[in-house]
């Protein structure tokens, strides 16, 4: 009966994956925002898949997001109950810092970086003391953290990223500057924060011990060379054998995301996950396609 179950499950994964080949891309403007970061490796078009994902395999106990950066799908999980608890973990410590104020900070604490945030100017000469400054808090580290991926260009984190310079519509810096926008979305977060647990650290340590979560990973798309996650975040530095064996070995049901490339596929097929592709819009509005890899 089991084998059974599980050759039933296995189907209907391979007609969900084989079905978003034949999809068309996302409209983002209809997802709803939560995340109050801005990714060029942000996976809000992914936001329907994943939901539909989690709902053909019913609501997880833990749900883990080891590669959390912006963290949208671990947010959309805890926002619609899609998971009874949600685990998110990043490496990097400007991110990390956003996510310890806004998941395990005080009220007053999230009230500080909010008001930062309000009254903060946007000139060129107030974004560059803010960056070149050595925050003082885990707070003021936050803060610095969202002035850097909203005013440097395409929200890239990575050293070296140059600031906006004719932005949206011309504005400049602040073409990308919401403040209130940005304090609704702090207080949406802490209506479910309860729900979510953070965790400054490694994805490979994090995967190994949560044995048996459902997991979402989205890892730098450093395989085979190229370049694009090394451009865009800080850690990029990644044994991709290597996640694809721990996700093979400790995961529940998983979903990953990568460039489409013969050597992921390869991976995908030696450890039997199913592949699907997804057409996507490139911050260009040029439609790419992305693979979406999932394990039973």
């Amino acid at each position: 009966m089991v084998l059974l179950a599980d050759r039933r499950s296995a189907g209907v994964l391979k007609e969900f994956t084989t079905s978003l080949c034949s999809r068309l891309p996302v409209n983002v403007a209809q997802v709803r925002q939560i995340s109050p970061f801005r990714y060029p490796g942000g996976k809000t078009w992914l936001v329907p898949v994943a939901r539909e994902w989690l709902q053909m395999i019913g609501r997880p106990k833990v749900f883990l997001e080891p590669f959390a950066g912006g963290a949208v799908i671990g947010l959309t999980a805890a926002a619609e109950r899609l998971a009874e608890h949600v685990v998110l973990v990043e490496l990097d410590e400007d991110v990390a810092a956003v996510w310890q104020v806004l998941i395990h900070g005080s009220d007053r604490s999230v009230k500080n970086l909010s008001n930062k945030i309000l009254r903060f100017e946007v000139t060129l000469d107030n974004v560059r003391e803010v960056l070149d400054r050595t925050p003082n808090s885990v707070v003021d580290r936050a803060f610095r953290t969202i002035v850097k991926n909203r005013c440097q260009r395409g929200g890239i984190m990575a050293p070296g990223a140059g600031l906006v310079k004719a932005g949206e519509a011309g504005r400049g810096l602040a073409s990308r500057w919401y403040p209130e926008t940005l304090v609704k979305r702090f207080d949406a977060i802490r209506t479910f924060r309860d729900r979510i647990s953070f965790e400054q650290g490694d994805a490979f340590e994090a995967i190994r011990s949560h044995p048996g979560a459902t997991m979402f990973v989205d890892p730098p798309y450093t395989v085979a060379g190229k370049r694009a996650g090394s451009r865009l975040y800080t850690h990029t530095t990644l044994d991709h054998e290597q996640l694809f064996a721990d996700v093979a070995r400790f995961a529940g049901p998983a979903l990953l995301t990568y460039d489409d490339t013969p050597e992921v596929r390869e991976l995908a097929d030696r450890y039997n996950f199913q592949v699907g592709n997804v057409a996507m819009k490139s911050t260009h509005h040029a439609v790419m396609h992305e693979l979406t890899i999932f394990k039973n």
